[in-house]
């Protein structure tokens, strides 16, 4: 196996212990054809120069890596799904493969599959996960990414040759095994089980575990400063992701408690959308009847879950420390919210905390109102004034012309750029940016699924790295300075 020096292999989830997970056995498929891969990414990491072959060896066959895993682990947890809580989950249809360490800022990275076969969680399910399932986490990962959410990525996605069936798509359907790069899948649903067990011991040694691979500049601190500065930091950090999630018009769907990673990171995408227009009652799941996890119900999600990972410190730290700390969840929402709103917009905080609040109020009132279309409105105003002309040619520039865009253009003007040549990139000459909503998807998906044709698969991420690129959105790139996508 051909590895490059970037390749520094880890194996610290042994050091958990195997109360925390169980040694499982990957499927075996009978095909497997290379669909996506992640060169910038891979390349990054040392694993860049594999072979084709090497490459569905390792990501599809799951032969162990180089000095890494021995045997793939399947991670133990519960959850609350819906509010219900549910004490028979677990890594269902995936496991953590393997650990490195990424050269560049040394952070502990995990690679951990989906849809790889059974396990003692999979229950009824067959433990597969569908070709369009795979594509669809492709096309969320890279779009997010692309926007600067902290967001786990897409690293490999093989077909398997399996017929699939499914109550929520057309089947039989195809299958696929994917495999995702992510820092850490500890869930707070992997602490609400060692809590309904009653195991405060492996409690205080999971967050040892995060303190020490994740959250280095908590390592100083010890007893219920520990606990209390891990339970803040993760607060910090989930409220900073939420905020991401809003500025990108991005639902995700299932915001259950095992879909929270303690590191903030958004991962595990299923039934995701982005909005077309400004809708706060806009659901990404069929199933989400009641609006539960609705675009603008999101942080109220992901503060209720985070109370769920206050309860399970109860036995570690003071009940008024912690609600101390779920207190500030408000405000530091708001103060992450405006910091994501700046950035996308590429325009430089003033340090005015009243300007920052017109900008946010005024902007949200105004896609409300006018429901104009969410991703063109901020394209559109990219580097505020100085968009001024670009956005009296755009196709809704009559919107800002009206009385409603008033208010938002006043607070556009006590804000400067970051930057005089922000618009340098040929992507702001575009008429539109770049977008992924449900048509799209579902138009890129019917050409694989009829044709074979992986050519608006294969545009759509390059359109995504272009749009990156002029936002200033630091992504690794290959040799080839391109992923590969199709066949």
């Amino acid at each position: 196996m051909t590895l490059a020096s970037e390749y520094h292999p880890a194996r610290r989830a042994l050091d958990l212990g195997p109360e925390f997970y169980d040694v499982v056995a990957p499927a075996k498929f009978p095909a497997h054809v290379l669909r996506y891969r992640n060169q910038g990414w891979a390349a990054r990491l040392g694993l860049g120069g594999l072979s084709e072959a090497e490459w569905v060896d390792a990501m599809a066959k799951f032969q162990p890596l180089p000095d890494n895993l021995p045997e793939p682990l399947a991670f133990r947890y519960h959850g609350h799904q819906f509010r219900s809580y549910n004490d028979e989950l677990g890594d269902g249809r995936g496991f953590l493969y393997a650990q490195m360490v990424d050269p560049v800022d040394g952070r502990l990275l995990d690679l951990g599959t989906k849809g790889s076969g059974q396990t003692p969680y999979s229950r009824f399910g067959d433990g597969r996960l569908t070709l369009k399932g795979g594509v669809r986490e492709v096309l969320a990962t890279a779009m997010l990414e692309a926007l600067g959410v902290d967001t786990s990525k897409t690293f490999s996605l093989v077909e398997t040759g399996e017929s699939l069936h499914r109550n929520d798509e057309p089947s039989p359907t195809r299958s696929s095994v994917l495999v995702r790069l992510s820092h850490s899948h500890i869930r707070i649903g992997t602490f609400q089980r060692l809590s309904a067990l009653g195991e405060e011991a492996n409690i205080v040694k999971l967050i040892d575990y995060v303190v020490v691979n994740y959250m280095p500049d908590l390592a100083a601190l010890t007893g219920t400063a520990r606990v209390l500065g891990f339970f803040a930091e993760v607060q910090r950090r989930v409220a900073r992701t939420g905020a991401q999630w809003m500025v990108a018009g991005f639902v995700h769907g299932v915001l259950n408690t095992d879909n929270i990673n303690v590191t903030g990171e958004s991962f595990d995408y299923g039934p995701w959308r982005f909005i077309p227009t400004m809708d706060p009652g806009f659901t990404a799941a069929y199933f989400d009847q009641t609006g539960l996890y609705a675009y603008g119900a999101q942080a109220d999600a992901v503060s209720w879950n985070l109370a769920r990972l206050a309860e399970c410190l109860l036995p570690l730290v003071p009940r008024d420390d912690l609600q101390a700390v779920l207190d500030g969840f408000p405000e530091g929402f708001r103060a992450a919210f405006q910091a994501e709103l700046l950035r996308r917009l590429g325009l430089a905080d003033p340090g005015d905390d009243a300007a920052r609040d017109a900008l946010a109020e005024s902007l949200w009132r105004f896609l409300f109102e006018s429901q104009a279309p969410f991703e063109q409105v901020l394209f559109d105003w990219y580097g505020g004034t100085l968009s001024a002309d670009r956005a009296a040619r755009s196709p809704v520039a009559a919107e800002y012309r009206g009385a409603g865009f008033a208010a938002v253009r006043a607070a556009l003007d006590r804000f400067a750029p970051v930057s005089a040549d922000l618009l340098a990139p040929s992507y702001f000459s575009h008429a539109a940016p770049c977008t992924m909503l449900i048509d799209e998807v579902e138009a890129i998906w019917d050409g694989i699924d009829a044709r074979d044709d992986w050519s608006r698969f294969s545009a759509k991420l390059a359109e995504i790295g272009e749009m990156a690129a002029a936002y200033g959105v630091s992504i690794p790139r290959g040799a080839a300075e391109t992923d590969q996508a199709g066949v």
